[in-house]
């Protein structure tokens, strides 16, 4: 796939938005679902903007900064996997497998950027010292600004040089075998995502109707707006049933314990 001028340019402004995102986490552009189909619209396949984005999502809820630790950065992983499987040709599996070394790739840039906008804090400082808000103003525009690049540049040389012959014909050398692989490690990258979510729930007693949905999706041929209906009926079934929901006012409900719920909440 060709990228036009227009393309890159849009291109380039959605990395920047994505850059300046994964440091205000305000807007949430860096994340992967919104990253994601942003490149796809601006690309003209929103639609696996959306897949991309849908399953690295799944994959970055673990990603966190904690303390001085830096988590791997879901932004550039987002771009760029999504340019490469887009305008590079590559296969969705293949793309989200190559999403983890751009994150850790990524990781390794937020490393240097932070460490150099150390510099301008100090700036700041200082400017701050002598009154100067118009050079602290600047000092925050231009630490966003290395950010903002810190994705933008990557990303834009990837749009600029994925279309080109030479590219193609690299990505087209690389084994069946090898793509095959990330394909492979794709999908179980993606389950151990899932995973990590059913994990946070902690929810045992809706594990059955996790399993139930599991069986229906791969036994039938529905799709996912029958499979969203399947699961609102049988969420209103549930709470239609459950006495937790269901109580008379001034009914004593007792716990498995024999206690009294209603003397445990008091």
């Amino acid at each position: 796939m060709e990228i036009t001028t227009l393309q890159i340019v849009l291109v380039f402004i959605v990395a920047c938005l994505a850059g300046f995102s994964s440091i205000l986490d305000e807007f949430q552009f860096h994340q992967p679902l919104v990253a994601c189909t942003l490149i796809g619209l601006v690309l003209g396949d929103m639609k696996t903007g959306i897949i991309i984005g849908g399953t690295l999502q799944m994959i970055a809820l673990g990603w966190m900064n904690i303390g001085a630790a830096v988590a791997p950065d879901a932004a550039l992983a987002s771009v760029i996997s999504t340019i490469l499987v887009i305008a590079g040709g590559q296969s969705i599996g293949a793309g989200i497998a190559l999403a983890i070394p751009l994150a850790a790739a990524g990781q390794v840039l937020t490393i240097i950027v932070r460490t150099i906008t150390v510099g301008f804090q100090h700036a700041a400082d200082k400017a701050a010292d002598n009154g100067n808000l118009s050079a602290i103003s600047w000092l925050h525009c231009g630490a966003l600004i290395l950010q903002a690049m810190r994705i933008a540049i990557p990303a834009t040389i990837v749009a600029v040089t994925v279309g080109t012959e030479s590219v193609h014909a690299m990505l087209d050398a690389i084994p069946e075998v090898v793509t095959n692989g990330l394909t492979i490690a794709g999908g179980m990258i993606v389950v151990v995502g899932y995973g990590m979510v059913i994990n946070m729930m902690r929810a045992g007693y809706l594990m059955p109707f996790f399993y139930l949905g599991f069986v229906v999706a791969a036994f039938t041929n529905f799709n996912l707006v029958a499979l969203g209906v399947l699961g609102v009926v049988m969420a209103i079934v549930y709470i239609q049933l459950h006495p937790k929901y269901n109580r008379i006012p001034g009914q004593v409900v007792q716990s498995q314990g024999g206690e009294d719920l209603d003397n445990e909440l008091d």
